[in-house]
């Protein structure tokens, strides 16, 4: 049944006006009013739905049953993902928000390619979360991931000194294993914290570590960006649960 984001609360009994973009979609499947959906709000549980009205850029639907059906991880993880180039931003965010990751914060850090502007970054914002709503209709999760603005890798570890749960640098200096950490340790929140391409600079690794982070490896081989958080958040997955 196709699963949908709604921007503003859901109740029982309501008729909505659905977005644009999901009015958009409807019209060019070709569904009919009085075909069946699945509506969430971001705030937990899911509602049925029936398609009242379409047209080519307009749908409106009427709420029906709420269910409190959710999927998402036993523990929080919050990715702090350095900048990475092009498009693999977007690739990380969806794949993290279907593995169950619970916040994004992206990171500038030394070695990233990508430098934006105040404008660019505000745009960039609205994009991922974009992204954030697409993964999660798709994944069946039924709160929203969080995402906080582009920051400063340095402005934010001085920000973010003496955290309330761990935070996990990624790093093959690393000379234990998060498999191990994670075995060793109940599930709990957790800041995993990943570099661009090449990685955190020492000088970055360093202050991370000064700052209390804990440096973790999640294997001999050196992972791309792209593919290094996805698999720490599989990992923790098959050793804490809730994959």
């Amino acid at each position: 049944m196709p699963r949908f984001y709604s921007p503003q609360p859901l109740a029982s009994g309501a008729t909505i006006d659905l977005p644009e973009s999901v009015a958009h979609h409807l019209h060019v499947v070709r569904m009919q009013p009085g075909a069946a959906l699945t509506l969430f709000d971001g705030r937990g549980g899911q509602y049925a739905a029936l398609l009242a009205d379409i047209g080519k850029k307009r749908a409106s639907a009427t709420v029906g049953e709420f269910s409190s059906v959710e999927v998402e991880l036993p523990y929080a993880v919050t990715l702090a993902q350095g900048l990475p180039e092009g498009a693999k931003m977007d690739w990380i965010i969806e794949k993290a928000v279907e593995l169950g990751v619970a916040g994004v914060q992206p990171l500038a850090a030394q070695r990233s390619v990508v430098r934006l502007s105040a404008e660019r970054a505000e745009k960039r914002h609205a994009h991922w979360l974009g992204v954030i709503e697409a993964a999660s209709e798709q994944c069946g999760r039924n709160r929203l991931a969080s995402l906080a603005p582009v920051a400063d890798f340095g402005r934010w570890l001085g920000a973010s000194a003496l955290p309330a749960q761990p935070r996990i640098l990624l790093s093959p200096r690393a000379t234990q294993s998060l498999a191990g950490w994670a075995q060793a340790n109940a599930a709990q929140a957790l800041t995993l914290m990943v570099g661009p391409e090449g990685g955190f600079t020492r000088e970055e690794e360093d202050a991370a570590l000064a700052s209390g982070a804990l440096a973790l490896s999640i294997g001999p081989r050196v992972l791309r960006t792209e593919t290094a958080a996805l698999a720490a958040l599989a990992m923790l997955g098959g050793v804490w649960g809730g994959m």
